[in-house]
């Protein structure tokens, strides 16, 4: 496994794992297992995904040292606030069986996240949390938690896929040394991501397949990318994109197919923050 080194010296795995929609304990327990014996380190879970507990179980069944996995959790919406936050935090370590998480994230850019972010300071302080950070969020609001905190974020959690690049949001949090890491790296499947002809040629090229073209082309970004499947065999398959390397020539072809624009949606239109809004109520 490759490394890179995060703005507070912390090194973090330069691909992970995510467990989102997995919420059957005992698939869960199953998956995690697998996705370390296949060679991941990093695995990603959060409040909201309901399954923080069978990570933890499956951390306790390993024999790959803590101290060598690198596990993330994050804040949900309606855990926002400094006393809420902690009590979260303190709640999803028990969930997990932990005596620290690697990475803790607010999940959403919505609710009281300030008061969250200074939460997490001091849990990161006291030793609780080795790094913290933030997903979802856009240049503007990164940069106001960045400037007016004196602990910055480490990480910022977003959706990077090839329909939606990010190309001018990564250049900020590289300004501000924020490492990105990508979500939905194969955009869910929308768009025929799994059949289009350009990444389709450069697979071929390669003897790899399109997903192992796009995580590769995130690495070379120097963006972390998390892949989810349940399939051992893919997970095999997502994590062996070490062995080679994409050309200039084939990294600005990806670049071509960039719709600049989320397959999900977008946090700065007044109908998401309502869509959010509604989930929590």
């Amino acid at each position: 496994m490759e490394y890179v080194q995060l703005n507070n010296s912390i090194k973090m795995p330069c691909v992970g794992f995510g467990v989102f929609q997995i919420q059957d304990e005992d698939e869960c327990i199953k998956v995690v297992l697998d996705a370390i014996e296949a060679g991941y380190r990093l695995i990603d879970t959060a409040q909201s995904y309901g399954n923080e507990e069978a990570v933890g179980k499956a951390i306790a069944k390993t024999t790959v040292p803590r101290a060598e996995l690198f596990i993330t959790t994050k804040v949900w919406i309606t855990n926002a606030g400094y006393e809420k936050a902690r009590a979260s935090i303190a709640e999803s370590l028990q969930k997990m069986q932990l005596d620290y998480l690697d990475l803790v994230l607010i999940h959403q850019p919505l609710n009281d996240y300030y008061g969250t972010y200074r939460a997490m300071i001091d849990l990161y302080k006291e030793g609780k949390i080795k790094a913290i950070g933030v997903s979802n969020f856009y240049p503007d609001r990164l940069v106001d938690l960045t400037l007016f905190n004196e602990v910055p974020p480490a990480i910022n959690q977003i959706e990077v896929n090839p329909f939606h690049q990010q190309i001018d949001a990564q250049k900020v949090n590289q300004k501000y040394h924020v490492q990105v890491e990508a979500w939905a790296p194969f955009a869910e499947g929308k768009n025929n991501i799994f059949t289009n002809p350009q990444l389709k040629e450069i697979g071929d090229k390669y003897n790899k397949s399109i997903g192992q073209v796009i995580l590769r082309w995130l690495v070379q970004r120097g963006i972390i990318p998390l892949a989810k499947t349940v399939r051992k065999e893919r997970m095999l398959e997502n994590i062996n994109i070490f062995d080679f390397e994409l050309s200039a020539e084939d990294m600005i072809k990806i670049e071509s197919i960039d719709r600049k624009e989320s397959s999900f949606f977008n946090h700065q239109e007044a109908s998401s923050v309502e869509r959010l809004a509604q989930l929590v109520r």
